[in-house]
Order: C-alpha cells, then structure tokens, then sequence
C-alpha cells in the first residue's frame, strides 16, 4: 500500500471525520511534499502534513507552516513517536525557510502536550452572540445579497484583501480557498457575499450546528453592510441564534484557539526588533528540539545580534515557548477558516 493510503487509513483510526471530508483532504490537501511520516517495517505508524500558509507578522508576510492530521497508531502511542515526529518536522521547516509552526490541538489536553514541543497558545477569539429578533436593521436597499458556491477569483480577492489588513493573522492562498469553498459544501455551510454598484462590500462564512448558526468569519466595509449581509443569514436560514467568531477583544472573554511555534529564532527576532526598536532585551534561549535557536539574542535600537556565548549584562531566560508568547501574544494573533 502507498505511502498515502496508509496514512489515509491511518486517519480514519484516528479521527472521527466524515468520508466527505476526509476525501477532500486527501483529493486538496495531502501531498507528498508536505507529509511526514514514521515507519515501523514498511507500516506508517505516525504522520502528519505541513500545510504552508502565510501570516502577516511586523508589517511583513511570512512563512508558517501547520500541523495538520497528527496522529499515532493506538499501538505505538506513548512510545515518544509523535515527539520524534514533530522533531524532524521542525528541522524540515527550518531548512524551508519557515517561520513559524502553528496548530490548532484537537483535544484540550493537547495544548499541554504540544507545550512541551515549544509551541504556545497565542491564537484567541472572542465572541458576539446575536439573538434574534434582536437584529436588525432594516437592510439598505441598495446592497445585494447572493450565496457564492463556487470559487471566484474576486471573491478571494475581497478576502485576501480584507485579512492582509490584521496585523498578526494566518493567510489564506488562492488554493487553499479552493479548498474552503469545497468545505463548506461538505460541513453544511455557506458563504454570503454583499454587493454594492457591482463592488464587493462584504462576506460572511457561516456553518449551521445543531440550533444556531456559527459565522466564521464576516468581513465588511460598514455597518449597514454587516446588518445586510445578517439580515440575509437570518432570512435564508430561519436561524433565531447566531454566535459571531471575532479576533480577541480586549473587553470580551478570549478564548484559547490555536498555537504557534517559533521555528527560525534569530530571523523572527530580526523582524521583531525593527518592528519595536523600543523593546530592548538581553536573552537567553533554550530550544530542546531545534537546538540551533539556543544561544544569546541581543535586541537593541532596531537590531538583533546573536551569540554563541554570553556577553556582559543580565540575560533573561526563556525557552522556545515562552519566546513565542512574548512575541506573539501582544499581537493579538488570529486565525480562521482552518477547517478545523
């Protein structure tokens, strides 16, 4: 058996998703390139796939690369497989020229176990719960709502736009909105789009589960397109509870998503520093996977120096992932639409 049937086999021990869905990760998203594996003889035991996506980071665009369909064999778990695993994975990153690893755990214990690979939960959310009927304002005539099924290029240019625009904030490839949009058709959702004089003004990705109605991601120009592109949802779906997923507020409950990962240590460091010239430190740095990150960073007036021994001064120390919460967190890190 191929290398990719097994870990397709794999993944139905592993995890309860539909056939739909699992035979369009593996039909978009699985290639050889970006999956790994552990043998046993000529058996796959463990994988996973790096899927690439850009992030917005510092005012540039960088590489991260996700963990997707992690999994071990009820065999071989405990056996350190899925350490070693990731470790590899992180040194394939690195030579890739990878930024950061991000995730998001399919279990909430997992957050501690992906912990003690480096990574910390720096993606939140918050959310706005909308009850009807206490929406909504009568919709402005003048904006048109459709339901998109199919991928169009100026869809994806409206949402490329309008999430290049976060600060700190997962991307998403022309391909990989191919495959969101084949998703919805699977996971009972749909994407609503706001049209003004022609233009794009708005979108919302929403997904019925059970009694209420989970929109995604809204994305729009103003509020009376935002009230449209709602009234719309209500209409077609006869919803009376819709619960909005936001990037984390500081006023609201935020509530742990994914996790990330710094890969390349003195590249992000460099990025970070010119970034805030006004955040001055002396660190310390352990990494026990990628031990090519340990060492000593010194951020000063814009710059990074790196050294392999100790200069004068107190140091702070950190490991991996503490460096990644004291970077990432303050930056309100999100992601969505991740088919999670």
């Amino acid at each position: 058996m191929i290398v990719k049937e097994q870990v397709k086999a794999l993944w139905r021990i592993c995890f309860q998703d539909s056939e739909e869905f699992i035979d369009l990760y593996f039909r978009l998203r699985y290639k050889n390139e970006v999956n790994a594996v552990i043998q046993n003889g000529d058996k796959v035991v463990s994988a996973l796939q790096m899927l690439p996506y850009p992030m917005t980071f510092c005012g540039k665009t960088v590489q991260t690369s996700y963990i997707s369909g992690a999994c071990t064999h009820p065999d071989f778990r405990s056996k350190g497989v899925m350490r070693e695993l990731l470790s590899q994975s992180f040194a394939r990153m690195l030579r890739n020229e990878v930024h950061f690893s991000t995730l998001i755990p399919a279990e909430p214990w997992l957050f501690d176990y992906y912990a003690h690979m480096g990574y910390a939960s720096v993606f939140k959310y918050s959310t706005k719960t909308i009850a009807l009927p206490e929406i909504i304002p009568f919709p402005s005539k003048d904006i048109n709502i459709e339901i998109i099924v199919e991928y169009q290029d100026e869809v994806y240019s409206y949402l490329n736009k309008k999430l290049s625009e976060r600060s700190c904030c997962i991307q998403h490839t022309s391909e990989d909105f191919q495959v969101i949009m084949e998703d919805l058709s699977v996971s009972n959702g749909m994407l609503f789009l706001a049209r003004q004089e022609y233009e794009i003004r708005g979108i919302a990705f929403i997904y019925r589960r059970e009694e209420s109605i989970i929109i995604n991601e809204l994305l729009a120009e103003n509020k009376d397109v935002e009230y449209s592109l709602l009234h719309a949802i209500k209409q077609h779906t006869g919803c009376k509870r819709m619960v909005q997923l936001l990037p984390p507020e500081d006023k609201q409950p935020q509530h742990p998503l994914g996790m990330a990962r710094i890969i390349n240590a003195k590249e992000v460091l460099q990025i970070y520093a010119a970034a805030f010239p006004e955040d001055e430190m002396q660190l310390e740095l352990s990494d026990k996977q990628l031990p090519v990150n340990n060492g000593y960073y010194y951020l000063h007036k814009g710059k990074c120096m790196y050294s392999t021994e100790r200069l004068p001064g107190a140091h702070m120390q950190m490991n991996i992932s503490e460096l990644t919460n004291r970077i990432l967190q303050p930056l309100k890190s999100y992601m969505s639409l991740m088919l999670n």
